[in-house]
């Protein structure tokens, strides 16, 4: 094993052992091999850029399209964007006069480029961050991608303008897509569900992100537009997770690129301290917007939250306007050094996001208009006995297993209302919901509910929920999912009654069956 590994590895495990997650190790890892004297290399530029490429794939898969189209997306994203850039350029500017020899040559325009620069959140962190939580169907986790989505768009529209590259006249050749997708998505088919489907999905991102490069757009919007275009197909969360791995791997490469950028002197560090004071601002100017859109109170503060950090974009437009000659180069360290502390910030704050609410949550709810949005309004529970949660291919195996038992009345839950949606038309008792919403939990009559199956990945979320049940005053029994023997020891040491290990139970149910179908043939 290299030396360079050696410290990924290291710093990467030390955070996960005092609980924050292993991104921030890697930025560490960065400015440790930095200061050793190692440089920032092609290939693993490379690396990032293909991390970041696929990411945006994924996403693309995940995405529905509708849910740019909300309110709540599109004006909270420019809003914020406008609001936040007209404050801090005038903030930046009153810094660089009041402290001329401290801050050097910060004219109202190369204010403005910061302050455009640090408008953007990352979508590396968040979706990162999103994932760590399986909170990525959520109603915050959606409108927190919607943001990021409409914010790269808007730095796509700015890295047109600031470089005059203009798309060829070939780009209109991209509606060709549309009647080639049936084509793709017989391809998508044909690769199976072995190793051959994330390779499809390699060559489909980085098809994608090729194309519209050959065209002058943006190739990381054709990573994504590919990913969307492709979201209805049955296989796309199949192929999502086949990448899974992949990506993580290849994004580590990312957060190493951030620190070895370049190795900051003191008045750099303390300019990025300075920018990280207010990232604060950031997260109010959200929840400001959210609320006043008529979101929930818990929506708009975990959107805001999530949201609170600088972006991998805001170095890439950093980056061009040195090029330009906008800026001075000192700049895009500081960008840099405050873009990594901010991942710090989110990670580390983000963990304890739904205690910290349960805390405060009155005082958050006094911000709550009192209309709500249709998407907003709490379900209901009618006579539930059972309550699934999770609908997922195990949830609902359990769903339906359940469902046969004419005696029993069942209900199934899930944050993703599209899923729930489909469900609901087949005649199914399910409700759309996110088990870690402890106001969702308070308005659901779960008085007759006796036991709540937690079919999650997630060991934490299902630790969560179990708290959430409690403090709801639920009094029946909790059962929950692992995939690992240490886990089922954590999850009866947090509150869950009963754990099935998810694949010793699958192998002692494929016996029962066999040996069913077995003694029937005799």
């Amino acid at each position: 094993m290299s030396h360079s590994a050696r410290v990924y590895l290291a710093c990467g495990l030390t955070v996960k052992l005092i609980g924050i997650p292993p991104l921030v190790g890697y930025l560490v890892a960065g400015f440790l091999l930095n200061f050793a004297g190692y440089t920032l290399t092609e290939d693993l530029t490379q690396i990032a850029n293909l991390g970041i490429t696929i990411m945006l794939f994924t996403i693309g898969l995940k995405l529905n399209i509708r849910d740019l189209s909300r309110r709540e997306v599109w004006a909270g994203s420019i809003t914020h964007t406008l609001v936040w850039v007209g404050v801090i350029t005038c903030c930046l500017f009153a810094m660089g006069t009041i402290a001329a020899n401290f801050v050097d040559g910060l004219t109202w325009e190369s204010a403005a480029l910061i302050a455009f620069a640090l408008s953007f959140s990352s979508t590396v962190c968040v979706v990162k961050v999103l994932e760590e939580s399986g909170e990525s169907k959520t109603r915050h986790g959606r409108l927190a991608i919607g943001i990021l989505v409409m914010q790269d768009v808007f730095a796509v529209i700015f890295l047109v303008v600031a470089t005059g590259k203009l798309p060829s006249v070939w780009a209109l050749a991209l509606l060709a897509l549309f009647p080639a997708m049936p084509l793709i998505n017989k391809m998508i088919n044909k690769s199976g569900h072995g190793e051959l489907l994330p390779l499809t999905g390699f060559i489909l991102a980085l098809g994608g992100y090729h194309l519209f490069e050959l065209v002058n757009i943006k190739g990381d919007l054709g990573a994504l537009i590919f990913g969307i275009l492709l979201a209805q197909h049955e296989k796309a969360s199949e192929l999502a997770k086949s990448l899974l791995s992949f990506k993580d791997l290849l994004l580590i490469g990312f957060f190493l690129t951030i620190g070895l950028t370049a190795l900051p002197d003191l008045n750099m560090i303390v300019l990025a301290i300075v920018f990280c004071l207010f990232i604060p601002l950031k997260a109010a100017l959200f929840f400001g917007l959210f609320t006043s859109l008529r979101l929930r109170g818990r929506t708009a503060y975990l959107s805001s939250l999530v949201l609170s950090n600088y972006s991998e974009f805001g170095l890439i437009v950093g980056a061009l306007t040195v090029s330009l000659g906008l800026l001075a180069n000192s700049w895009l360290v500081v960008i840099a050094l405050a873009v990594s502390i901010s991942f710090i910030f989110t990670s580390v704050l983000y963990r304890n996001s739904h205690s910290r609410y349960h805390k405060y949550k009155q005082t958050i709810k006094r911000f709550e208009k009192p209309e709500r949005l249709k998407e907003d309004i709490y379900p209901t529970l009618h006579n539930a006995e059972f309550l699934v949660l999770g609908m997922g291919r195990v949830g609902r195996g359990a769903f339906n297993a359940l469902s046969k038992l004419s005696e029993v009345n069942v209900w199934g839950m899930d944050a993703d209302r599209v899923k729930i949606k489909e469900m609901a038309s087949e005649g199914l008792n399910v409700i759309c919901g996110d088990g870690e919403d402890v106001d969702l939990w308070d308005n659901l009559d779960i008085q007759q509910v006796q036991l709540v199956l937690l079919a999650l990945p997630s060991i934490q979320d299902s630790i969560n929920i179990t708290r959430q049940l409690k403090n709801a005053g639920y009094t029946g029994k909790v059962a929950a999912i692992a995939r690992y023997e240490d886990e089922v020891s954590h999850l009866l040491e947090n509150g869950v009654d009963k754990v099935f290990n998810f694949f010793t139970e699958a192998g002692l149910g494929f016996a029962e069956e066999s040996l069913a179908y077995a003694h029937a043939q005799q």
